[in-house]
């Protein structure tokens, strides 16, 4: 008799736990990694650090050699050449906007410029006060921002950092490619 009743008490607080666990959403499902039903998605999904290859990375700011770092949402290369050390770093927020970033860089009170890269408006950005250091955002092929910063070695001779940062830009959007 024992038995059936903790047999018993046991089904019922199973069951009473995956009621408890059950719900309704709304809304309509979307893939992972879309942020905008109806629209595409960055075309290299799980891949936007391969978006621009490391040779094509290297040859737009001056190195002679890269080697990956971190990637994630945010992408990290350490390159070397005649210039010193550069490092590069590529982000894609797919919920991201221009006007947001642009706010942050007021805040920040980074110098800022409007361009357009593959025909969409971006910004090209940089730091106080540092002229190795520079940052273009625009917004990505299907849906939020993707942005490069190219920071030299300050001090060093090198190429235009924000020249580079457009560069690796259009890179990423060149779809024809």
């Amino acid at each position: 008799m024992r038995a059936r009743i903790a047999v018993c008490a046991a089904v019922v607080v199973a069951v009473g736990a995956l009621a408890g666990c059950s719900q309704t959403v709304t809304g309509t499902a979307m893939p992972a990694g879309s942020a905008n039903p109806g629209g595409g998605k960055f075309r290299d999904l799980l891949h936007e650090c391969d978006a621009v290859s490391d040779d094509q990375i290297a040859k737009t700011v001056g190195a002679d050699s890269i080697e990956r770092g971190f990637f994630g949402a945010i992408c990290r290369w350490d390159a070397t050449g005649p210039s010193g050390e550069v490092k590069v770093t590529f982000n894609w927020f797919e919920t991201g906007s221009l006007e947001v970033e642009r706010a942050t860089l007021q805040k920040l009170h980074y110098g800022m410029k409007d361009i357009t890269v593959q025909g969409r408006k971006a910004i090209q950005e940089q730091p106080p006060n540092d002229p190795d250091s520079c940052g273009v955002t625009a917004g990505a092929a299907d849906t939020g921002i993707i942005g490069w910063w190219v920071q030299y070695r300050p001090g060093s001779t090198h190429p235009d950092p924000c020249q580079a940062a457009q560069k690796l830009a259009e890179l990423t959007l060149n779809l024809s490619r």
